[in-house]
């Protein structure tokens, strides 16, 4: 999670939050997300992808200590934050990466991010990676964004095994993806370079199976809607 790309979020709600006007989501029809992303719409969440206008709401909750603190540097500007999501469509037409930007349902403004990213070619093995501005924690908001993301990645793209990094000390992490089902697998000493300190990342993994084993007690809870 840590080690997710942020290369080449705490202000107001109704400062970061913009109702759009008569909104319908929109169908994107596509057959290859590497074309675009598809939309991912759950109850109270939708998923798509990034836009440039995306960066001043994404700089403002996800620069926060609260939330910076357990994952990669973000951008330290606005205009960082624009080439980070031009990055990101670069890297999805070549078919390597996918990253969705968070909305609530009636809104329109990236509230946080998921990656998910190959780690051999053919994403048989991938890694995911997620960052959510911290007043939308504990509201529901990350576990349905996680499980339309996980649905994309072993349903669409087609991931055999889903990894994630998290801090030790990073308890709300490591518990979010405990409750997902990732199972830690062991711990990388040291291997997380945070303000001038190593710190040790417990190692968690999702296989297609044991995902789908699992769906299939939950599927009539959960019925999301790809466009």
């Amino acid at each position: 999670m840590e080690k997710m790309p942020f290369s080449e979020m705490d202000m107001a709600m109704n400062t970061v939050m913009t109702r759009t006007q008569g909104e319908t989501n929109a169908a994107v029809v596509s057959t290859d997300w590497r074309q675009q992303l598809p939309v991912l719409s759950g109850k109270q969440v939708t998923l798509r992808e990034l836009r440039a206008s995306d960066a001043q709401s994404l700089f403002a909750l996800l620069t926060a200590q609260e939330v910076s603190r357990f994952i990669s540097p973000p951008p330290s500007t606005v205009e960082g934050f624009e080439r980070f999501i031009a990055w990101t469509l670069r890297q999805r037409t070549a078919g390597t990466y996918a990253c969705f930007a968070v909305t609530l349902k009636g809104f329109d403004t990236a509230i946080g991010i998921f990656q998910v990213r190959e780690t051999e070619p053919g994403f048989g093995t991938a890694e995911w990676g997620f960052a959510l501005g911290s007043p939308f924690w504990g509201t529901g908001v990350f576990a349905e964004g996680a499980e339309l993301v996980l649905e994309f990645a072993f349903d669409t793209i087609g991931v055999h095994r889903l990894e994630a990094r998290s801090a030790i000390r990073n308890g709300r992490g490591n518990g979010a993806l405990q409750k997902l089902g990732a199972v830690q697998e062991g711990v990388l000493r040291k291997a997380f370079l945070k303000n001038g300190e190593y710190l040790d990342q417990a190692l968690y993994a999702m296989v297609e199976d044991d995902w789908r084993a699992s769906r299939a007690t939950t599927k009539p809870m959960m019925q999301p809607n790809v466009h």
